[in-house]
């Protein structure tokens, strides 16, 4: 049976993947300090120079990963059925659990990027290290997150990929699209794991990805053509 599901649903589920673009995207680039892999001495007084605006940004940027999980679920609502469910459910599932684990990394560096500015403020240079030594284990455990965050990602976006190509759920291009930013999430991850400036494109790049799913499924919605 051939059915174009063009509604509602489709809707709310392409304006959803917008949103997250915009709120991801846009915090982002309008943070007036960007952390690096790990937390720096140095950014704490960078922050400081306009600390609450740094922290509206980033909650900003923040509620971008949340959308992001929020437009998957309601992809999963639309097209998990079969016979597509085998492959959209644990494709938008590994997605939206790299989503959230980038989410909780991306608040650590909020809470102790925000926290250190006071913790840190009219300290001695011994003090600051000090400071910095405790926070140091945290530290690796979030940039353990971010690379647990990145494939995981990775590894659900092959499978959707794979799913609208083998069922042309969307547009064949987007399709090719889905697939090779998952394979280049997880490439850069496993084969270069300690080059976090190498990874910076791959998130403007899903960026474009978030903005494409959301306008094809306005435009188009999602083709069922094997609902049994």
């Amino acid at each position: 049976m051939n059915v174009l599901k063009k509604d509602f649903e489709t809707r709310v589920t392409g304006w959803s993947f917008i949103v997250a673009a915009v709120l991801l995207w846009g915090g982002w680039m309008l943070l007036p300090h960007h952390l690096g892999e790990y937390i720096v001495a140095t950014d704490f007084d960078a922050i400081g120079k306009n600390v609450w605006y740094w922290i509206w940004m980033y909650r900003i940027h923040i509620f971008g990963w949340v959308t992001m999980g929020v437009a998957l679920f309601a992809l999963v609502s639309v097209t998990a059925r079969k016979p597509y469910r085998v492959l959209i459910l644990p494709g938008a599932g590994m997605v939206i659990i790299g989503t959230f684990t980038l989410a909780i990394a991306a608040a650590y560096f909020y809470n102790f990027g925000a926290w250190g500015v006071g913790k840190t403020m009219d300290k001695s240079p011994e003090d600051i290290q000090a400071f910095m030594d405790g926070i140091l284990y945290t530290n690796q455990y979030v940039t353990c997150f971010i690379r647990f965050g990145r494939i995981f990602s990775g590894v659900g976006l092959v499978l959707l990929g794979f799913a609208f190509l083998r069922w042309k759920i969307v547009s064949s291009w987007l399709g090719w699209f889905t697939l090779v930013l998952g394979l280049a999430a997880m490439l850069i991850i496993l084969l270069i794991p300690d080059n976090f400036e190498i990874y910076k494109p791959v998130f403007h790049v899903k960026v474009v990805w978030l903005l494409a799913m959301g306008l094809v499924l306005l435009k188009h919605g999602v083709n069922l053509s094997k609902v049994e």
